[in-house]
């Protein structure tokens, strides 16, 4: 297999995209290999680079399905939960924390 093509940021040709653009239109690379990069220059380090993918090659995503759905809204709801006191905080838990904020700085929980 030979080099992939490079290309400079924003002079790709037409029919390539990267994966945030094929999601955006709704599709996925689908297995395909990577078609081209694209590479951005910076000053005191490397390149950025982006992946390219042949947007004709590419397949429609998968719809969600129930048990994916439920999944997911098990997962958020464990990483929503403080273990401290087994209460739903409203918002993600930071692993800085490891609980949620009344139970991370009590003391500072009524001094408004």
């Amino acid at each position: 297999m030979g080099a992939l093509p490079v290309f400079r940021w924003r002079l790709a040709p037409d029919g390539y995209a990267t994966r945030r653009q094929l999601r955006a239109q709704g599709l996925r690379p689908g297995g395909q290999d990577v078609a081209a990069q694209l590479e951005r220059p910076r000053r005191r380090r490397g390149p950025l680079t982006a992946y390219l993918y042949h947007i004709d090659l590419a397949k429609p995503v998968r719809p969600m399905t129930d048990a994916k759905r439920a999944a997911l809204a098990k997962a958020n709801t464990a990483r929503r939960t403080c273990p401290q006191c087994h209460r739903d905080a409203g918002y993600v838990i930071p692993p800085s924390l490891g609980m949620c904020a009344p139970c991370a700085y009590p003391d500072t929980q009524h001094a408004a």
